[in-house]
């Protein structure tokens, strides 16, 4: 159930700070058609004038950041750097020298903390995919990885050297990196309950596994357009703020796309918009900086990596028209904002439980009034028609257990489809189940609508029982 969060931002209208609410309405329609967004926060001037929530998703739940988090790893090494913990030109080999090969290469010892903060390490290729194991120790394994190329000579976009960032800090400090940030950053911010993954080694993740809610990420994001400064505080040093937001690196070796291609600082990414900067995570999770309008953007999604960064063009043409523009009219009401639902009929009046059995799995659905209740080995979850229906903390993501949402109907008289939501997450599953006319077998189809592997789970002919109501 959803509780009212704690707010670290003054609200206002956007009349009041100069923007034109027909340009955030047809940005949040803009988002709706598209499908996946999750949530919308526009700030300007420091206050918040948007504020839009896909239900089940809620304003008071934290939502995985994926790569946002790389975005706080850089602004603590820069406040060990102001601290004099570390400095940009320390050799990593000196830093982690307790986990290095047994005859480390001149480009492993070449490399230093400014080449991990500008992704220019001079690994092959992403160094997280060298975990392959939970329990296999993060450190050694990335540095035990090749150095093909002298640091500093070329982009890649690696999770794996951010997580050398965290572990440095960690060795440094004597912390961990989210106890360390607490009491110099996230506390001043107000933000509390703030999450993140660790290592088998306790360390953490530095590159993801962050979990924030929507106001968390927009106080962070305001706190980057002052410059580091928060009321009377300075909470990050102005200059490696302005150092942190320049172009140090060039993305575009990645052929990612537009939003890809103009540059990279420390530990976040420029923007086609002039000027415009972002902290990125994996399926569409967004802080926009964009210091031309004094405004913060803050979008979460559940989208495939193809589409995500749609929803920075939507922003730009949108939202991008609408600063100091003079409204027109009046800006049209938006209707109740939720992910998409199945959309069909009831439960058919005398067709009884159904179960299904392939090789490799099986599910059973049984109806239970207005719910249709669907049980795996690994979950049950009850699904409303064509509404979504809590089921409360189910599911197990990054040390915590997040809110299981299901919804169903009927298609057509023979294709049931289930849909569940796991809040705080990226993710969706929509399973089709189509009945054969003569009811013996069923195809089947589980699909997950955002991840890093393949996105059809299942795609079987099943045998079907059919058990006729009494």
């Amino acid at each position: 159930m959803s509780s009212t969060p704690r707010l670290l931002l003054p609200r206002s209208t956007p009349e009041e700070v100069g923007i034109d609410p027909a340009g955030i309405a047809d940005l949040v329609r803009a988002l709706d058609e598209g499908g996946g967004a999750h949530s919308l926060m526009v700030v300007r001037h420091g206050h918040v004038v948007a504020e839009h929530w896909w239900h089940p998703h809620a304003a008071d739940q934290r939502h995985t950041m994926f790569s946002v988090s790389k975005t706080f790893t850089a602004m603590a090494v820069g406040l060990a750097v102001h601290e004099g913990l570390i400095s940009l030109d320390d050799r990593v080999v000196e830093l982690l020298a307790d986990d290095l090969p047994a005859d480390p290469s001149e480009n492993l010892r070449a490399m230093t903390v400014r080449h991990l903060l500008t992704m220019t390490a001079g690994f092959e290729f992403d160094t997280m995919n060298a975990i392959t194991d939970d329990e296999m120790p993060w450190v050694r394994t990335i540095l035990a990885v090749p150095v093909v190329r002298a640091p500093g000579s070329r982009f890649l976009y690696d999770t794996g050297v951010t997580h050398l960032l965290a572990a440095i800090m960690q060795r440094v400090t004597g912390q961990r990196l989210l106890d360390w940030l607490t009491p110099r950053l996230l506390a001043p911010l107000g933000i509390e309950g703030a999450t993140w993954q660790q290592s088998s080694e306790g360390i953490d993740a530095g590159g993801f596994g962050m979990n924030l809610t929507s106001e968390h990420m927009a106080a962070f994001g305001q706190l980057l357009v002052q410059g580091g400064r928060w009321g009377d505080s300075q909470l990050i040093p102005a200059e490696w703020v302005a150092d942190a937001t320049h172009h140090h690196s060039d993305p575009s070796v990645m052929g990612w796309g537009p939003e890809s291609m103009v540059g990279y600082g420390y530990q976040l990414w420029h923007c086609t918009a002039p000027g415009a900067y972002r902290a990125d995570g994996a399926f569409g999770q967004f802080i926009v900086v964009w210091p031309e309008h004094n405004a913060v953007v803050v979008i979460t999604s559940g989208l495939p990596f193809e589409t995500q960064n749609e929803q920075l063009a939507r922003l730009w043409r949108h939202l991008g028209p609408a600063f100091d523009r003079t409204p027109a009219e009046p800006a049209a009401s938006l209707a109740d904002l939720h992910l998409p639902l199945p959309s069909g009929s009831a439960w058919p009046e005398g067709l009884g439980d159904l179960a299904f059995a392939w090789e490799g799995g099986s599910l059973a659905v049984r109806r239970d009034r207005e719910l249709a209740v669907i049980e795996t080995a690994e979950l049950t979850v009850a699904a409303g028609l064509g509404a979504w229906f809590e089921n409360g903390p189910r599911v197990p993501v990054d040390g915590e257990h997040r809110i299981l949402f299901g919804a169903y109907a009927w298609a057509d008289e023979r294709t049931l489809v289930i849909r569940g939501v796991v809040t705080g997450t990226p993710y969706v599953r929509t399973a089709t189940i189509a009945l054969a006319a003569d009811g013996a077998t069923a195809d089947i189809v589980i699909e997950q609508n955002a991840g890093f592997g393949s996105l059809q789970l299942v795609r079987a002919t099943a045998a079907t029982v059919l058990q006729p109501t009494a």
